[in-house]
């Protein structure tokens, strides 16, 4: 009788166990999973050699020669194929997610593009409120509206002028 009651405790205790670390390797692998970033989402309107890749996809690709990848990153003319109406300035996207081009200056109008964090565009024409600009990318005849404040005037040099210090009263 006592080697029944042994046998019954040692199981049960045995049970236990296997239940506990099974829900401790289930809770560390949910745990891991969530975790990891999603990758980012590619659109249409990007440049296959701007589009982020997964770590899958970096370890599948295969290097390219230097000169070649040099080739595919060079820069367009800082010339716009298209003569720049009176007004219009230089300048550089600095909302870090980009932007999107909108064929209207509202919000519901149609997608027609996308800048890129720090891309070069030139800033075309302002609605009379200041809320939306008229961009045109550097180097493309391709024009949208973005909302105002997320862009910053470049000087000639192509640099960003320097902050100006806070006033304090």
């Amino acid at each position: 009788m006592f080697i029944n009651i042994l046998k019954f405790i040692l199981g049960f205790l045995l049970a236990i166990a296997i239940l506990a670390t099974g829900s401790i390797v289930a809770a560390l692998y949910v745990m891991n999973r969530a975790s990891i970033p999603p990758a980012k989402p590619v659109f249409a309107n990007e440049k296959k050699d701007q589009a982020p890749k997964s770590a899958a996809a970096k370890s599948k690709v295969t290097h390219q020669p230097e000169t070649q990848a040099l080739e595919s990153s060079t820069p367009t003319p800082s010339e716009s194929p298209q003569p720049l109406p009176p007004g219009a300035y230089r300048a550089r996207v600095t909302w870090s997610q980009g932007l999107v081009l909108r064929s209207e200056p509202n919000q519901e109008a149609e997608r027609v593009g996308g800048a890129s964090f720090r891309q070069k565009i030139f800033v075309l024409e302002q609605t009379p409120d200041k809320t939306w600009q008229k961009i045109r990318l550097e180097g493309s005849n391709k024009e949208g509206w973005v909302k105002a404040g997320n862009t910053k005037q470049v000087d000639k040099n192509d640099s960003l002028p320097p902050e100006e210090p806070e006033q304090t009263q």
